[in-house]
């Protein structure tokens, strides 16, 4: 798991929402990138101004798809000769 603390209520906002929808969320953090489910999204109440702790799960990289190979189709005019 990944956790990592905000004041950033945009960003609050985005991650709350994909946690709602189960949607995964990337993060940038000092260089990486973390792409995951958010698990949690807690407000630090005793915190001026309001900063909140939000956990990820990191999920498995995707495999890139394969390319499609090109479409055969002929030039309409091939068809006439």
């Amino acid at each position: 798991m990944f956790t990592f603390e905000t004041a950033d209520q945009k960003e609050v906002r985005r991650f709350r929402i994909a946690q709602f929808n189960g949607r995964t969320a990337t993060v940038k953090s000092g260089g990486a990138t973390i792409t995951g489910h958010v698990r949690s999204v807690m407000e630090k109440e005793a915190s001026v101004p309001p900063r909140w702790t939000i956990t990820l799960v990191p999920a498995p990289a995707k495999a890139q798809a394969p390319l499609r190979p090109a479409s055969r189709v002929r030039p309409f005019a091939e068809d006439y000769f």
